[in-house]
C-alpha cells in the first residue's frame, strides 16, 4: 500500500469530492485533517460519538486510514474507532471518543478544530465498494443527491444511480 501525497489528494478532493466541504489549510502533506460538526464537551470517562463536519468518499481503489491529532491525545482523549474507512464508503464519520484525562477534567472540541487525520492508501486487487448500512450516513438530501449523481459518472461499473438512491433513502440521519 502507498499513501497518497498531497498533490494527488488535492486532485481527488477537487475532482471526486473525497472530502466535502474542504479547506486547503487542512491538507497536511500526507492527508487531510477532519473537523467536527458541532462543539462537544466530553467529561471524564464519557464516551461519545462525534460526527465529522466533512463528508468522506473513499474511492474504490483506496482505503482511508484515521489517526487522532496528538494535541488531543496529550489531553487524554482516546479515539476508539477502527482506523479504516472502507473503499467506496460515502458519509460523515462517527468518531468514537472517550475522555481518559488524568486530571479528570473535561475536554472541549470546538467546531472547526482539527481532530482526526485521514490518509488514503492505494489498495491492490479488484476495486470494491462498501455496501453496509452506514452508506450516506449523516448526509442531508442535497449531499446524498450530489454523490448519487457523481459516483455513477466516475465509476459506472461499480455504482448505479438507482442503487445509490435506494441507499440514500435508508441512510442513518442526524
Amino acid at each position: 500500500m502507498t499513501v497518497l501525497g498531497k498533490n494527488l489528494l488535492v486532485r481527488l478532493v477537487e475532482e471526486q469530492k473525497c472530502i466535502h466541504p474542504f479547506d486547503y489549510e487542512l491538507f497536511d502533506g500526507d492527508g487531510y485533517v477532519l473537523t467536527v460538526q458541532q462543539e462537544t464537551v466530553l467529561n471524564y470517562l464519557e464516551h461519545r460519538n462525534v460526527i465529522s463536519h466533512e463528508v468522506v468518499f473513499t474511492p474504490p481503489d483506496l482505503v482511508g486510514h484515521l489517526t487522532a491529532k496528538s494535541k488531543y491525545g496529550r489531553l487524554g482523549l482516546s479515539f476508539l474507532n477502527s482506523v479504516k474507512v472502507h473503499s467506496g464508503f460515502v458519509g460523515r464519520l462517527a468518531l468514537e471518543l472517550v475522555n481518559l484525562n488524568n486530571e479528570r477534567a473535561p475536554i472541549t472540541i470546538k467546531r472547526g478544530d482539527p481532530l482526526i487525520h485521514i490518509e488514503f492508501q492505494r489498495r491492490e486487487g479488484e476495486p470494491s465498494v462498501y455496501s453496509g448500512q452506514y452508506m450516506f450516513q449523516y448526509l442531508n438530501e442535497q449531499e446524498a443527491q450530489l454523490y448519487s449523481n457523481l459516483l455513477p459518472k466516475i465509476y459506472p461499473t461499480l455504482f448505479t444511480k438507482e442503487d445509490l438512491e435506494n441507499k440514500s433513502k435508508r441512510r442513518v440521519q442526524l
